[in-house]
């Protein structure tokens, strides 16, 4: 599972965050990963490459009020 991915703002769109999901999937397994639901931008990404919605939290882990959606692929 990624627990979080995050690339600087001057490199958003340039293809590094593709590479080191690629990575994660390919040599590592992973195959779910949790999103902030108001992260349309990340929600975005991940569907593009395969991750789809298979549940929703109304709580982020700290029990505060931050919708979680869960994506597999």
């Amino acid at each position: 599972m990624i627990e979080m991915l995050f690339s600087h703002p001057d490199v958003i769109g340039k293809g590094y965050g593709y590479r080191l999901l690629r990575f994660a999937v390919e040599h590592k397994g992973v195959s779910k990963v949790d999103v902030n639901e108001q992260n349309q931008r990340a929600l975005g990404f991940y569907q593009k490459h395969g991750f789809r919605v298979t549940g929703r939290d109304a709580f982020d882990r700290e029990g505060m009020p931050y919708p979680i959606l869960h994506l597999e692929r």
